[in-house]
């Protein structure tokens, strides 16, 4: 079991925490997501999604999709049939469907809010799985992991895309100064919760990486697990197929 990391001190589950952490960032979250990250993670979210897109997959569920960045550029990448997206932060939600609906890809993409712990979808609905920057604030891993497994079908593929760290010198050095003190010095100024950039990375820290997460995925049945790290290592593509 990994270690449980919440954005506040007070009582109450991850799940709610996350939830509420979310919702509260949720009208500044794509753009702090754009200036914090220098605008790579949209480049991070297309070389997954050119990934996936080798195995043409045609229904595709978006586990954490928050604001819909995944779903949304997935949709335009592969062209699948349809894609759900789910969440757990309604606010979140009500951004990406403004965004879907904006660019006329409500017949592609649904949002719903639903919990990756308790996936309401049956066994094997779906060709492929996604979630980006996700699995961290997943109360139980490897109980979203399971659920993303099962709902997928045997033979397809879950993506995992999420942050991890450097190991080369200085610039693991670097990045852990900017994502102790500059990240959130920003998000405090610009966010109404500026715990949420400090969870980031207090959560960042405290998740298996590497080997160790690939561990875990095959751990509770998943195969082939295999990582590509990204941009020096700050971020690591992780896949496993059913």
């Amino acid at each position: 079991m990994s270690k449980v990391v919440k954005p506040y001190q007070e009582s109450g589950s991850k799940k709610e925490q996350v939830s509420n952490m979310f919702n509260n960032i949720a009208p500044k979250y794509d753009l702090l997501n754009r200036v914090l990250s220098l605008g790579i993670d949209k480049i991070w979210r297309k070389r997954a999604i050119n990934i996936l897109k080798k195995n043409n997959p045609s229904v595709i569920l978006d586990v954490a999709t928050g604001t819909a960045d995944v779903a949304i550029s997935t949709a335009n990448i592969i062209q699948p049939e349809s894609i759900v997206g789910i969440d757990i932060s309604s606010e979140m939600l009500e951004v990406g469907k403004k965004k879907i609906s904006q660019m006329g890809l409500d017949q592609i993409i649904s949002l719903k809010l639903g919990d990756s712990e308790a996936i309401e979808f049956g066994d094997d609905t779906f060709d492929a799985a996604t979630v980006a920057f996700g699995v961290r604030n997943f109360e139980n891993l490897e109980k979203g992991l399971s659920e993303m497994l099962r709902v997928v079908k045997k033979g397809g593929t879950v993506l995992i895309l999420e942050f991890s760290k450097p190991s080369v010198f200085p610039f693991k050095q670097i990045f852990q100064f900017y994502f102790k003190f500059i990240l959130p010095f920003i998000g405090k100024f610009t966010s109404k919760d500026p715990k949420a950039y400090k969870y980031l990375f207090e959560s960042v820290q405290a998740f298996p990486q590497g080997s160790k997460f690939l561990n875990i995925m095959q751990s509770v049945g998943y195969k082939n697990c295999r990582q590509v790290k990204l941009s020096l290592g700050i971020c690591s593509i992780y896949l496993g197929d059913k």
